[in-house]
């Protein structure tokens, strides 16, 4: 299980209407093969700016099977618009469980 780590920046003035096209993408990010989950957390010092965190079974499940998938393009056309700056992005697996 991999989490990928999405900070976006988001042009402001659209914070709300990021928001919610990010809660109408959630079906997107359901069905894409080997995703369990996707969330959606605001910076409280930088009000525009927001951290993505979804879920893959495999780093593959993100990059090949989704980016390659007309869902992303779904994904891009719901959000794209607000986007500052394209998204930095990066994979992390856990290594320690504190609690």
């Amino acid at each position: 299980m991999i989490t990928e780590i999405a900070q976006i920046a988001v042009k402001p003035g659209l914070e709300e209407e990021f928001e919610g096209s990010v809660k109408q993408a959630a079906p997107i990010f359901r069905r894409a093969k080997g995703c369990h989950g996707m969330e959606l957390r605001r910076s409280i010092e930088k009000s525009s700016r927001y951290h993505l965190f979804v879920t893959w079974e495999t780093v593959e499940n993100h990059n090949v099977d989704f980016r390659g998938s007309a869902d992303f393009q779904e994904w891009r056309k719901l959000v794209g618009h607000c986007f500052a700056a394209p998204p930095e992005v990066e994979h992390v697996r856990q290594v320690v469980h504190g609690f």
